[in-house]
């Protein structure tokens, strides 16, 4: 049976083809190490996720975390580090953290304690940035990838990479450049909850690690930790990449307890899944090119931009030393309760895994369909689903003939046709471009045979393109309602069209070209004016032309 989803790793065979051509007309030199790197390497990834946490209060003061407000319309004194201005931290800001930890099965420290981590730059006045370094929130977690995850084809069906830590932090200001020389400030952002996720670096192929910030990102999202993805601004990922020789005297470094790696470089503020795995595939190809060369990789801070080839070098990497870390003075440390921690984990939200089995086991959807639900618009589209089959089976006297399929042909709604129509117009998702009762009586009525399928995608455009009227009086107002034909009228229909058509007729019955006979449907229900219904055509052909069923 063919996998319900088409592999990521030939996207990216296509695209490292693509980057080897661009790069060859470059140089040898900056082409030389654009080879897969399973041959002669092996490539290490670790990801360093920045989320913004599902709160209306910064984490040390109570201004709004609003970012659409006017810059600088909403920053607190300490957010600006105000002389004497001192760090209240809010409680609020622990609950969705504490829901990512358990999301992602990592053991929550009971005590936790922040620090200052210090640097001097722009978007952050008071020249370090508090966070959780030494005691952090939630350690030793783990995140299942499975094949339908996108991971690479030769991880196999599934892979777990580890969960090294869950810190709480500050977000810094935002920092708009405007050539040659100005840059602007907005501190809105400053003071922003946010959590920094650490993974273990056992990634070791580029469409993995980008299925990673894929699958966190959705998971976050089912347990309410961030308001908004990648798309939106809300979460960012830094990966750390090294290559080593196969075969070869292990490297010499060692992160996060493993050790025998090459030295990483860190490529930062990465804003969506491509970049993540384009940006991963470039550095690895340029460590490759310079170890081959002769040269060796030096520990660096470098950035990418969205449709390079090649990886730039922001400056040089910091290390502990650098940073001076030091636990902040003001700040006491964080404490949770047995009692908080339970309830976290008894009122946690269903996971994407799971809602992928049940959509499975329950309403029948295939694998394909039950992950795009789940993915779809940060789970709105399935929220309006299940809104839809409630909505649909509140009534008790309302009986359908397909009830076993009642919330397949839901789910086949909410995402090919009203989807086809949210693509046609280049338009996001939202409830009220067609209200749940609307969709569901237009699926009540085809349900119940009062209506064609072809009437109903008419009637789902008309509700989509601003139509209020009530779907019951829009069938009868403009006389949709299915008359249908009887048994003998579909017989002569169908025979006066086969005996104009003797040649398609031979092609299905002598060549058994069968989809050929969907011509035939077609233009029964053209000719027929909204009173055939194509299960029932085809039916009938089948029949008249000797065909199993």
């Amino acid at each position: 049976m063919p996998h319900p989803f088409p592999k990521p790793l030939r996207k990216q065979l296509r695209d490292d083809a693509k980057r080897r051509q661009a790069a060859s007309k470059l140089s040898p030199k900056q082409s030389h190490g654009n080879k897969s790197c399973d041959d002669d390497w092996e490539l290490t990834v670790g990801i360093e996720i920045h989320a913004q946490l599902n709160t209306d209060q910064k984490l040390f003061s109570n201004a709004l975390t609003s970012t659409n407000d006017e810059p600088n319309a909403n920053p607190a004194l300490f957010d600006l580090a105000i002389p004497g201005s001192q760090p209240v931290f809010q409680t609020s800001t622990l609950l969705p953290a504490l829901r990512a930890a358990v999301a992602l099965d990592c053991d929550i420290q009971r005590t936790s304690q922040f620090d200052r981590k210090h640097y001097f730059y722009q978007d952050q006045p008071a020249g370090y940035q508090i966070t959780q370094y030494y005691a952090p929130l939630a350690k030793n977690g783990h995140i299942t990838l499975f094949d339908h995850d996108g991971i690479a084809q030769e991880e196999g069906d599934s892979i777990t990479i580890g969960i090294k830590q869950i810190q709480l932090e500050q977000d810094t200001a935002k920092t708009t450049f405007q050539p040659p020389d100005t840059v602007l400030l907005d501190f809105n952002r400053v003071g922003h909850p946010l959590i920094e996720i650490i993974s273990l670096p056992q990634i070791h192929h580029p469409q993995t690690a980008a299925a990673f910030v894929r699958k966190m990102q959705s998971i976050l999202q089912a347990v309410s930790a961030v308001a908004t993805g990648m798309e939106m601004g809300g979460l960012r990922a830094d990966v750390n990449v090294s290559v080593r020789s196969r075969g070869s005297i292990p490297g010499p470094h060692s992160y996060s307890g493993i050790s025998g790696l090459g030295q990483r470089t860190e490529i930062k503020n990465l804003s969506s899944f491509k970049a993540v795995e384009d940006a991963i595939i470039a550095e690895r190809d340029r460590q490759i090119s310079v170890l081959e060369s002769g040269g060796s990789v030096e520990g660096e801070t470098r950035g990418w931009t969205l449709g390079s080839t090649e990886t730039r070098k922001l400056r040089g990497k910091e290390g502990e030393v650098d940073y001076r870390y030091m636990p902040d003075p003001d700040i006491s440390p964080l404490i949770i309760s047995k009692e908080l921690i339970k309830h976290i984990e008894t009122s946690i939200p269903l996971l994407p895994d799971e809602q992928i089995r049940n959509l499975v086991n329950e309403l029948g959807l295939s694998l394909k369909d039950a992950k795009t639900l789940v993915t779809l618009d940060g789970g709105e589209r399935l929220d309006y689903l299940f809104d839809v089959i409630s909505f649909l089976r509140q009534g008790s006297n309302t009986h359908y003939a397909q009830e076993s399929q009642l919330g397949k042909t839901a789910a086949n709604w909410v995402i090919h046709e009203l989807g086809g129509l949210l693509s046609a117009s280049n338009s996001t998702f939202s409830g009220n471009r067609v209200p749940v009762p609307a969709l569901a009586s237009i699926i009540s009525n085809l349900l119940q045979d009062r209506i064609t399928r072809r009437t109903a995608k008419q009637l789902l455009s008309l509700i989509f393109d601003g139509d209020g009227r009530d779907v019951d009086a829009i069938i009868t107002e403009e006389n949709l309602r299915l008359e249908a034909l009887l048994p003998d009228e579909y017989d002569v229909l169908a025979q006066n069209l086969l005996s104009e058509h003797p040649d398609i007729v031979a092609k299905i019955q002598a060549k058994g070209q069968v989809g050929k006979l969907q011509f035939f449907v077609g233009q029964m229900m053209r000719i027929g004016c909204g009173k055939v219904e194509a299960r029932k055509a085809e039916s009938v052909l089948r029949r008249l032309l000797k065909l199993e069923d």
